[in-house]
């Protein structure tokens, strides 16, 4: 079992130099990761800061802990874009970066924009999307014209470090974890602030629908006073990731968790 924080990007999180901090400490602490939400929470209220500039700062300012987004809406970004930044993102933190995808759980963020909200139109961009990335990625020369996206003969430059740069799935319906099958890992979204919300047994249940294998990543999204990390290792999981949040304390408190180190 490996262990990451996982830090809100809305809030008080929304000013970026405290989850550079929180990093930070969590590189010189052990922990194993850090992710960070992809909201455009504006949308709908609180201040959001964009994560992929957060990551940036935080590659640069560590050494150890893979980096991600748990996990970007691949249907309200562009392809070619977010390749991009992933690519750059790798390229900074010397191939540290896994890339959490999913549909997006907030339809305001995309409809308050003109972007579809349908769930099947999101998802059919959502897999034609991450198709797309991993092309680009390559560092072969793309041809497509699909459904949702086109690119006429393109070769994205520089490509990742990462010969293979992993991507989780988010999402805990059915037609999420087929998709997580057809991927490296299933981020699974179990914390909420009353409590966790995926038992042990509910992981156990989903990893065997996925069909893991031996190198395929499961990742649980929790609150360690809520949950046994433990636990869940044995019902399959791989990654332990503390939900980090407003409703978890003040950023002293949350400071002082992350200081604590990973549960091990």
């Amino acid at each position: 079992m490996r262990y990451g924080i996982c830090l809100a990007n809305i809030g008080s999180y929304s000013d970026p130099r405290v989850p550079v901090r929180l990093a930070q400490t969590a590189d010189a602490g052990g922990w194993d990761g850090v992710f960070i939400w992809d909201h455009l929470a504006f949308a709908w209220g609180p201040p959001a800061a964009d994560p992929w500039t957060v990551l940036a700062a935080i590659a640069v300012s560590t050494e150890r802990v893979r980096l991600g987004t748990a996990v970007t809406p691949v249907a309200r970004r562009r392809p070619q874009v977010l390749a991009h930044q992933v690519a750059t993102l790798d390229n900074l933190s010397s191939g540290r970066v896994t890339f959490g995808a999913g549909l997006g759980g907030s339809t305001s963020e995309f409809g308050k924009f003109g972007e579809p909200t349908d769930a099947k139109v999101r998802a059919a961009m959502l897999d034609e999307g991450l198709a797309l990335l991993r092309r680009l990625w390559s560092g072969e020369e793309v041809r497509h014209r699909g459904e949702h996206y086109t690119v006429e003969g393109v070769t994205l430059a520089p490509t990742p470090v990462q010969e293979h740069l992993p991507v989780w799935i988010g999402g805990n319906r059915p037609a999420s974890l087929r998709r997580a099958a057809r991927w490296d890992g299933w981020l699974a979204d179990s914390a909420d602030p009353t409590g966790m919300t995926l038992s042990p047994d509910d992981i156990a249940r989903s990893v065997a629908v996925i069909g893991r294998s031996d190198d395929y990543d499961v990742a649980v999204l929790g609150q360690r006073d809520r949950g046994d990390p433990a636990a869940y290792a044995q019902a399959g999981a791989t990654w332990w990731l503390e939900n980090i949040h407003d409703a978890r304390g003040s950023i002293d408190e949350v400071l002082a968790l992350v200081q604590q180190g990973p549960p091990r």
